[in-house]
């Protein structure tokens, strides 16, 4: 049996500088293991369900830290932590979203560590999963959640190719809402990528939640002008107000004409393994007031396609009940 709560042996490297950062990531390729805040990292590591050879410490690279402004576009350091991005005035000002977002993340302690790049890079909570079995995203050849008998009140809805896991994050939908972009560094340079593509599902790729490969590091979020000063919605349900994981998060931006919705992006989490955009709401909605009755008309789109586990489909209308608030507040 696993020594729970041990920490096995590993080297640690604590950069001060981005490049020195890049050089031993690329030099340890996937015996190195990224760590911004910890607090995904050390789970895994304690109760040995994954391992590593060395710890590369971000935290001590102060040019990952901070929010600044590039011309009309709002850079988010990787390492800003999410209570600095939940209280930061620019944030607050022009991405509210995003703010009310980071507000909610586990609990202030939590946040008050936790960075915006870890909370984006995290792996997904399934149990099976973390508990060290061998399912289909772990190597194996079965997932333990989808089956008559597994436990799945909190797996996805969609796009459970092989694994039904859904995605942890809260900032996520957020910044796929906001249509960030993600920037990554490694030793060819950098480049930019939106946050939408920057999350893969089980389809695409079984072991990994986003496109980051041994040797990149997320150095900072970019957030255009695009939905600066838009009218904003999140939402998260819980179990618990304090501490949980999202069962359902609605993150929704509203260009308006008077009452008349001119644009929107409307993005859910925990639904699947990456952030939901719901194309289909957006594209109903426009044009039609931002009221109760367009609610009424366009949440039941919310969840078409929804493939409904043995526990989970409570989702369903919270899902639609999520959209109908955005749409309606």
């Amino acid at each position: 049996m696993p020594s729970h709560d041990v920490m096995p042996n590993m080297e640690l490297y604590q950069p001060v500088m981005l490049d020195d950062a890049i050089t031993i990531a690329e030099r340890l390729g996937d015996r190195g293991w990224l760590v911004g805040g910890g607090q995904d990292t050390y789970g895994w590591l304690k109760d040995r369900a994954k391992a590593t050879d060395a710890l590369i410490d971000l935290s001590g690279i102060e040019s990952l830290r901070g929010v600044r402004e590039d011309g009309d576009t709002l850079e988010i350091g990787a390492m800003t932590t999410l209570t600095e991005v939940a209280n930061d005035p620019l944030v607050r000002e022009r991405f509210s979203l995003l703010a009310d977002a980071a507000a909610v993340v586990a609990s202030p302690q939590i946040r008050n560590i936790g960075t915006i790049g870890g909370n984006v890079s995290q792996d997904v909570r399934c149990w099976y999963y973390r508990r060290g079995l061998s399912c289909y995203r772990a190597g194996g050849n079965l997932c333990y959640a989808d089956t008559p008998q597994g436990m799945n009140r909190e797996h996805a809805l969609f796009e459970g190719s092989r694994c039904v896991a859904a995605g942890a994050s809260d900032t996520a939908p957020a910044l796929v809402a906001l249509d960030a972009s993600m920037v990554i560094r490694n030793s060819g340079g950098e480049r930019e990528v939106s946050a939408e593509d920057f999350f893969v599902g089980p389809a695409r790729d079984i072991l990994n939640t986003t496109i980051m490969r041994p040797g990149d590091i997320l150095a900072a979020i970019r957030l255009p002008a695009d939905w600066r000063d838009a009218t904003f919605y999140f939402e998260k349900v819980a179990d618990r107000n304090v501490w949980d994981f999202s069962l359902v998060n609605i993150a929704a931006a509203f260009r308006l004409n008077g009452d008349a919705i001119t644009d929107a992006s409307i993005v859910c989490g925990a639904v699947q393994t990456t952030p939901r955009r719901l194309r289909n709401v957006e594209n109903a909605v426009r044009g039609m007031n931002k009221d109760m009755a367009t609610a009424e008309a366009v949440a039941p789109m919310a969840s078409a396609g929804a493939r409904v586990l043995a526990h989970n489909g409570f989702k369903v209308p919270l899902m639609q009940n999520l959209v109908k608030r955005a749409i309606a507040a």
